[in-house]
Parts: structure tokens; C-alpha cells; sequence
């Protein structure tokens, strides 16, 4: 039987192990923050969802049910729901204003058609349902399987797919691509 890697980062992170949880941070924070900047558009305040999720492994991981979910679905889960807490903030405050993009450097691997910028990738995202988001984000950004996304999402495949494609045919429609 196969030892998994965040099982015993969270082991050592239950027994207080500092070293522990500095390899988790280092092993989940690129793809934390990409979620939450995704999720969020503002850098600023991905940073912040990353470090209350990182504090709440630190706190949590003794109580952790490893028979219940995958790790990596439950900080995801734990990760979206930050960002939705401010998603809702900024609803009930509109006046604050629009989200920074996230800089364009988070976008030169992705393969984007002739004329369109990640920027112009990241406004479209944002302009759609907040549902359709979550779900293209882990599945395509987070490389997530779509049975670990649905998990992540607290819905069905069934579920899942219906919003990617509908979230992709949004995307399609602001992007001005043919179907």
C-alpha cells in the first residue's frame, strides 16, 4: 500500500511539526493561489484566502478524516468557500469597485487564440456565473478530475459537466469564439 505524501505532511502537522507544515505551504501554494486569483481576480486577495486555508490545515489537522475525502478536495473545498465569503463581501458592498486582473505572466503557458490576452481570458471568467467558474477553474486550471471537482463542488458529474458546458459556452459567446 502506497503511502500518500499529504498523509504524512498532515501527520507531522498534527504533531506540531513546523518543517511539515512549511513542505505542505510549499507543496499547495502555487496551486491555492491560482485557484483564488482565478476565483477572485485580485492577487491581493488570493494571498489572503491562501493563508487562512494554510491556517486552517494547521489548526484542523489533527481532527482530519481521511476516510471522508481526499485532502487536496477538502482544501480546495476550504479555498473556494473562502473566496466565496468574499465574493458575497463585495456583492453587498458594490460601491468598492472592480477587481485588478491578475498580471499576464499567470497566462504565458496557456495557448490562447490569435488577439486575446490572458487578461481578456481572466475578464471573461470573471463575467461569468460564479458556478461556471469554480468548475472550469478546477478542471482546467486545477487539473482536477471531474469526479474530484464534483467532489471539491459538492455536486454530482453529472452536475459538473453541465456547468463547464455552459460555462464554456459563455465563455465562448464573451470571447466572441464560434461554438
Amino acid at each position: 500500500m502506497m503511502v500518500d505524501r499529504d498523509d504524512q505532511l498532515l501527520d507531522g502537522i498534527a504533531a506540531g511539526d513546523v518543517s511539515s507544515m512549511q513542505a505542505m505551504v510549499i507543496r499547495k501554494l502555487p496551486r491555492l493561489l491560482a485557484l483564488a486569483t482565478r476565483m477572485l481576480g485580485d492577487p491581493t486577495e488570493a494571498e489572503d484566502v491562501a493563508q487562512e486555508t494554510f491556517l486552517r490545515i494547521w489548526k484542523h489537522a489533527g481532527h482530519w478524516q481521511r476516510e471522508n475525502a481526499k485532502f487536496d478536495t477538502w482544501i480546495h473545498r476550504v479555498a473556494l468557500n473562502l473566496c466565496y465569503d468574499r465574493l458575497n463581501k463585495r456583492k453587498a458592498h458594490e460601491a468598492v469597485g472592480q477587481a485588478e486582473c491578475p498580471d499576464e505572466k499567470s497566462y504565458e503557458t496557456a495557448t490562447l487564440p490569435q488577439g486575446l490576452t490572458g487578461s481578456d481570458v481572466e475578464r471573461a471568467l470573471q463575467a461569468i456565473a460564479p458556478r461556471q467558474r469554480e468548475a472550469i477553474i478546477l478542471v482546467y486550471y486545477q487539473d482536477m478530475s471531474n469526479r474530484d471537482a464534483a467532489d471539491a463542488m459538492r455536486i454530482t458529474v453529472d452536475a459538473l459537466e453541465s456547468l463547464l458546458s455552459r460555462g464554456r459556452r459563455a465563455l465562448e459567446t464573451i470571447l466572441g469564439e464560434p461554438s
